[in-house]
C-alpha cells in the first residue's frame, strides 16, 4: 500500500480491523480456557465502540462477543462429552472438574433438575457459574443439541449485560481509557463477589 494511501486510513477503521478479530479470539479462548476475564474484554470493547462515530460499532461488539462465547462454549462442551466417553478422560474435562467445587456442582445439578436448560442463562450471568452448570449438564448426559438451544440465549444475555456495563462506563467519562478502567474495575469486582461471599459464609459457619 502506498504511503499516501496508508496515511488516509481513518484511525477508527484501523481500530475496528484489529479490534473485532482480537475480541473474537480472546473471548473464544476465554471460553475454552477460563482464565481470561472475557466480561471485562466485552465491557472494554463496548466503551471504545461507544466513543466511536462509525455506525453499528456497538452492535458489532455484541455480535462478535456473543458468537465467540457461543462457539467457545459449544466447543468446550463437545470436548467434555468426548472426555466423559473416554476411559482416560481429557484435560478439558479435568479442567472443568478442578474449577467446579463439589458444593457448586451439587447446587448446579439440583437447579438443572428443577429448571432445565434455563439454568444455562443464569450460569452465564453469575460469576464462576458457567463451569459447574456445564459440568452438571455433562454428568446428566445432556445431548449437545439441547445444550446448544439453551446456550444461545445464555450467550446473548451475557454479551448484552457486559456491553451495558461498558456503555455505562463510556457515558460517565469523556475519555475512552477512563471508561475502560471503570468498566474493567466493575467487572472484576463483580467476578470477585461470589468468592468473597463464600469465604465470609465459611468464616461465620
Amino acid at each position: 500500500m502506498p504511503q499516501s494511501a496508508a496515511a488516509t486510513v481513518p484511525p477508527e477503521s484501523t481500530q475496528q480491523a484489529v479490534g473485532y478479530p482480537s475480541l473474537f479470539l480472546l473471548v473464544l479462548i476465554g471460553a475454552l480456557v477460563p482464565v481470561v476475564p472475557t466480561g471485562a474484554l466485552v465491557s472494554s470493547a463496548a466503551v471504545v465502540a461507544f466513543h466511536q462515530t462509525a455506525p453499528f460499532s456497538l452492535l458489532l461488539v455484541f455480535v462478535v462477543a456473543a458468537t465467540a462465547a457461543f462457539l467457545g462454549d459449544v466447543a468446550l462442551y463437545w470436548l467434555g462429552r468426548r472426555g466423559m466417553r473416554s476411559k482416560n478422560g481429557s484435560r478439558w474435562l479435568e479442567a472443568m472438574r478442578s474449577r467446579a467445587p463439589e458444593d457448586r456442582l451439587s447446587q448446579a445439578q439440583r437447579k438443572l433438575d428443577d429448571h432445565g436448560v434455563m439454568v444455562l442463562v443464569l450460569s452465564r450471568l453469575v460469576p464462576a457459574g458457567r463451569l459447574p452448570v456445564m459440568l452438571a449438564c455433562l454428568l446428566s448426559e445432556m445431548p449437545l443439541r439441547r445444550f446448544v438451544r439453551g446456550n444461545v440465549p445464555a450467550c446473548l444475555a451475557w454479551a448484552a449485560t457486559y456491553q451495558v456495563i461498558g456503555i455505562l462506563g463510556g457515558s460517565l467519562f469523556p475519555e475512552p481509557w477512563e471508561g475502560v478502567v471503570a468498566a474493567v474495575a466493575l467487572t472484576l469486582l463483580i467476578s470477585a463477589v461470589p468468592s468473597v461471599w463464600r469465604r465470609l459464609r465459611g468464616s461465620t459457619a
